[in-house]
């Protein structure tokens, strides 16, 4: 079993599975970009007791597997890792503006489930496997999921 958290007044382990996506799924993220965008998610994560436990991306979106606090707001969270990580990966790689030549580097929507349903190590699995280039993989590792 995981090791639980805790403060002066509760016990927890609340783990998520963060997907986003870059706007238009443009293929933008390479290695160096993505550890870029791994050191924002940390240095922010930092602010709202946010911790990561796994990361990874493909050429249009990253996943995230993460450990909470209980009072963290997570869509304000997640709103201010978007608008930070925008505007730095913009100004830092002027050359992602010939793909994304808006404000936005990510797209508005994102996935954010929490990991009840199925083990740690299964979602941990699913996401070191991301980013390779044989299609039949992934849906097949996506059905061990679902």
């Amino acid at each position: 079993m995981e090791r639980l958290d805790r403060n002066q007044h509760s016990v927890y382990l609340l783990n998520f599975h963060l997907v986003m996506v870059t706007k238009y799924r443009r293929k933008v993220i390479d290695d160096v970009i993505s550890e870029r965008l791994k050191e924002i998610f940390c240095y922010i994560g930092n602010n709202y007791g946010i911790t990561i436990a796994e990361w990874n991306h493909d050429k249009d979106h990253i996943h995230v597997l993460f450990r909470s606090i209980p009072k963290t707001n997570m869509s304000k969270f997640i709103n201010a890792y978007k608008s930070a990580s925008s505007r730095l990966i913009k100004n830092e790689f002027p050359n992602i503006r010939e793909k994304l030549w808006k404000e936005a580097f990510w797209s508005k929507s994102f996935c954010l489930v929490t990991t009840g349903g199925v083990t740690i190590d299964i979602i941990r699995k699913y996401i070191e496997s991301q980013g390779g280039n044989d299609e039949e993989e992934h849906s097949i590792k996506s059905k061990n999921i679902s």
